[in-house]
């Protein structure tokens, strides 16, 4: 009887003492950082999709707060991720287009990121899934604050695969690649080959996270959770297969919303929900030439590679149970930037040295208030030209060549065309236009002169290649050695 007694004290103590560790540092909340690849605007239910049910995403959606006008500093992968990590516009940091194999520019190691500031405050940090700032020591992610990486370092066509799945034919495009490594840490511990191998990366990804966050239960931690899909080429676990009703691409968003559910259920088993910050995002808008193996951007205009909010516009649910509103709609214009300092406020972590480019919205994000602490967002794409500013609700568009998918897209994996095309000025109220449709600069041309204003700042500090401005603040980026 008194061993009895003695191990269910020992139980009770060592369940309040998990209780205790995480109401100590209940101040620092944990933060995971979930980033779709190529998810557009519309492809959750929370933001309008039909024909794929996503009651993971509605759960988070119903728990936490939706973000309507939430933007990525360029709409391409690699410039995205730099700006989320450091806070910064792509082009600050000397980063633009994604990067390749043998690209001659990576991440600066000396670039402080999310991780690494919160790893001075005690945090153990993780990162699963897709990396694409640099393919090969020292520009992977062990070098820039994270304790561990598992995961691919670029997006996942880049291989010597066809649309098909089938071998790279000589002189294809994809026939230049290289395998697709995957990496723990800095070791190359295996190759993704086939289109089975990529059915398995979201499964793969997301047993990982759950681990990750077992064995850190106890710690103030940070996870970033970067799923590949569903950019292309889809591929989902035979689980998935054929269980929405419209086709693959629905099994892979079905598939990546009960992963989010995977992680949620976690932190619900370890009693994690309550001091853990969960931001729900993507990179860029959809890539819409690949037609119905690509989403959609929710009415917006164009997609992925362009300076529309198409491209731009992504969504973002963040949840923090008691601490940020459940069920709320937030319509302020906000960007990936702003996520670092604002995590930083909230853990109470140390920011970056150098200028940042992110504002701090914990204030309104916690009901304290409501003020808009963003009103101003460059539009840069290309190496850097900037080719439109926001102000508030109106959106100036600048004279530059953009790309577009107003042509037939692709069908069942294959590229349709993406044609350039020559786009003039123009002003968009996107209050009442978010297709941005109607050009109204002839009835504002007040608004048109402060936003010229900013288009000047812009191009005095970042620099402008249209008007062949070098800009004052630029900084270097990582120089990795070609091997090509």
């Amino acid at each position: 009887m008194k061993l009895k007694i003695a191990w269910c004290l020992w139980c009770l103590f060592a369940v309040n003492s998990g209780i205790f560790a995480q109401n100590k540092i209940s101040g620092r909340p944990n933060v995971i950082i979930i980033n779709m690849d190529d998810m557009g605007y519309g492809d959750t239910e929370p933001y309008g999709m039909t024909g794929i049910p996503t009651p993971n995403f509605n759960k988070a959606a119903k728990e936490g707060m939706r973000f309507t006008h939430f933007n990525v500093a360029q709409a391409v992968c690699s410039p995205s991720r730099a700006a989320l990590l450091t806070g910064c516009y792509p082009n600050r940091l000397g980063l633009h287009n994604a990067l390749m194999p043998w690209s001659e520019i990576a991440l600066n190691p000396a670039e402080e990121t999310i991780p690494s500031l919160l790893k001075q405050s005690g945090y153990v940090t993780g990162m699963l899934g897709k990396w694409h700032l640099g393919s090969r020591p020292p520009f992977l992610p062990v070098h820039f604050g994270f304790d561990s990486f598992y995961g691919i370092p670029y997006s996942h066509d880049i291989w010597p695969v066809d649309y098909d799945g089938s071998p790279a034919k000589p002189g294809s495009p994809q026939s230049k690649y290289p395998p697709l490594p995957i990496y723990d840490g800095d070791k190359i511990v295996g190759y993704n080959l086939t289109l089975d191998d990529q059915a398995k990366l979201t499964g793969t990804f997301t047993s990982k996270a759950v681990e990750f966050i077992k064995a850190n239960q106890a710690k103030p931690f940070f996870l970033y959770l970067a799923q590949p899909m569903p950019h292309v080429p889809l591929a989902t676990s035979a689980r998935f297969k054929g269980k929405s009703e419209v086709g693959l691409f629905g099994d892979v968003i079905m598939e990546l919303d009960w992963s989010l559910g995977e992680i949620m259920r976690t932190l619900e088993k370890y009693r994690l929900t309550n001091n853990t910050l969960l931001i729900i995002t993507s990179d860029n808008g959809p890539w819409l030439r690949f037609g119905d193996n690509a989403g959609s951007s929710g009415g917006l205009r164009e997609g992925k590679g362009t300076a529309w909010d198409g491209g731009t516009r992504v969504p973002c649910i963040i949840r923090w149970p008691g601490r940020v509103e459940a069920g709320g709609v937030n319509s302020h214009l906000l960007t990936n930037m702003d996520l670092l300092p604002t995590i930083m406020h909230i853990t109470k972590s140390p920011m970056p040295k150098n200028k940042i480019d992110g504002l701090d919205f914990a204030d309104m994000l916690l009901g304290k208030s409501d003020i808009d602490v963003r009103k101003v967002f460059y539009y840069y794409y290309d190496v850097n030209s900037l080719k439109a500013v926001r102000y508030k609700n109106w959106k100036l568009v600048l004279p530059h060549t953009s790309q577009t998918y107003a042509a037939l897209h692709g069908k069942d994996g294959a590229p349709g065309p993406a044609p350039s095309v020559n786009v003039k000025t123009a002003l968009y109220d996107l209050a009442h236009d978010p297709g941005e449709t109607y050009d109204v600069q002839i009835l504002h041309p007040d608004i048109v002169q402060k936003i010229m204003s900013f288009v000047q700042e812009a191009r005095t500090d970042l620099g402008d290649d249209l008007t062949h401005n070098e800009g004052k603040n630029r900084r270097q980026p990582g120089k990795p050695i070609s091997d090509k």
